[in-house]
């Protein structure tokens, strides 16, 4: 039949393209499970939760560590907490990104985190710790003193400083989405492209495919409004076929909606983050975890089927 209907000038006589020597098909199909540091992640079975350690004097949410007598104990007793309530990640950062923050140099960053990454590494052996930084410095020394994985805020910037650490070390990194100005013609397609260019040329430093992330940057380089259209329309960063880190955590656009100060936006986080588990997210950035980590599973487990350990379904 088949050869009957080539010679009528069926499919199989009609030319089409195929693919060139050494491309790729270019249809990626979702996530495959990403081993971080002592964690395996399988990425559409639930979400995952990245606890937030600011050891700044001023964080935008007023959690600043180093406003402790003594900032490292207070992160890993923090850290504890948070790992205790539900914590798969912890970000450590040292450098603030709040509207309006003072610079600091990569050596004062430097010294912030890297005594905190370590004793965070050797308390808590099993939770995978990230570094949250623009500098490539920064990031190297956090690296050497055992985190697992790069979380860089700037990650469309055009400099592949942070992607060549990556590459170099085989370790994951988070491209986040970020503008100096919030000016958009077309908020979404352009978010979804600046992520693309990102991820293309993290890739091309060698950093492999599966070790990349995006994050949508919700606050970053954006109006309140087009926060609330990102969020609106987050199923379409699915395109990507790249693992999602949501961080809305008590963000200002969430202050503005309820007139709340930063202590006090922790319902409205977690109904950003049940929303963004329905668009597809697969990881949030949160600062209350215990909160969000309860409204994490159960929506995981209307909208991908989570049932915790002993579950048993009973006629």
């Amino acid at each position: 039949m088949v050869e009957a209907n080539a010679e009528r000038g069926g499919g199989a006589s009609t030319p089409s393209f195929t693919l060139p020597d050494g491309a790729t098909p270019g249809v990626p199909g979702a996530p495959r499970p990403l081993a971080i540091g002592p964690t395996t992640f399988e990425w559409g079975r639930r979400t995952y939760v990245m606890g937030v350690l600011n050891v700044t004097p001023d964080s935008f949410s007023g959690d600043g560590l180093l406003a402790s007598a003594d900032p490292v104990a207070a992160a890993v007793l923090l850290g504890s907490r948070m790992v205790a309530d539900g914590a798969d990640v912890l970000d450590v950062g040292g450098a603030s990104s709040r509207p309006g923050h003072a610079e600091i140099a990569p050596d004062d960053e430097t010294a912030r985190v890297v005594p905190v990454i370590r004793a965070l590494v050797d308390a808590l052996p099993d939770t995978v710790v990230s570094v949250d930084t623009t500098s490539p410095t920064v990031a190297a020394a956090a690296l050497d003193a055992g985190a697992h994985l790069v979380n860089d805020v700037w990650g469309v910037a055009d400099d592949a400083g942070m992607v060549r650490l990556a590459a170099e070390r085989g370790v994951p990194i988070v491209l986040m989405h970020n503008r100096g100005e919030a000016r958009y013609r077309n908020l979404i397609p352009e978010v979804i492209s600046d992520l693309e260019r990102a991820i293309e040329r993290a890739v091309d430093a060698g950093v492999p495919w599966d070790h990349v992330l995006v994050d949508p940057g919700f606050g970053f380089g954006k109006t309140p409004d087009h926060n609330l259209a990102l969020m609106a329309d987050l199923a379409s960063l699915r395109a990507l076929r790249r693992p999602v880190l949501l961080g809305t955590s008590r963000k200002s656009t969430l202050g503005k909606l309820l007139d709340l100060p930063a202590g006090e936006r922790v319902e409205a986080t977690v109904a950003t983050t049940a929303l963004g588990i329905a668009a597809g997210v697969d990881m949030v950035r949160v600062h209350d975890v215990r909160e969000n980590v309860r409204a994490a599973r159960t929506a995981d487990a209307i909208e991908r089927g989570w049932r915790p350990a002993g579950w048993e379904v009973r006629p």
